[in-house]
């Protein structure tokens, strides 16, 4: 079971990836600021919606940055869940520094049972 649920969360690392370093190599990434003043772009939002999509086929909960917020009370029940930062490094994408990486986190109760750090710029990916 684990080993199905890294691997879709491969694919959907590496799906994200393609579709940030499109928005990387394009004019304008739509640079906008969230509530708390930290940076958002196009490939934040385009990426959460291929992880999400991707990861909702395994019928776990998902928590994201992008996301809209979960409360605790809800959140405390999962057994398990998605853990996702779908563009972590965002100020180093617009910098445009190759910095920066989707990561992927199967959480059970409070411990990382897997995870999946992918690199779109290097093409690079660590899973475990």
């Amino acid at each position: 079971m684990i080993e199905n649920l890294i691997l879709t969360a491969i694919q959907a690392a590496v799906d994200a990836g393609i579709q940030i370093v499109q928005i990387y190599r394009s004019d304008d990434f739509e640079v906008k600021s969230k509530s708390d003043n930290t940076p958002v772009t196009l490939a934040d939002i385009k990426s959460n919606e291929i992880i999400k999509k991707k990861l909702e086929e395994t019928k776990l909960p998902i928590l994201s940055e992008e996301s809209a917020k979960v409360p605790y009370s809800k959140r405390s029940t999962w057994d398990y869940f998605w853990m996702v930062d779908p563009l972590d490094g965002t100020k180093e994408f617009i910098k445009r520094n190759d910095e920066f990486s989707v990561n992927i986190a199967l959480i059970r109760k409070d411990y990382p049972e897997a995870g999946v750090i992918y690199s779109p710029c290097s093409h690079n990916i660590y899973f475990a």
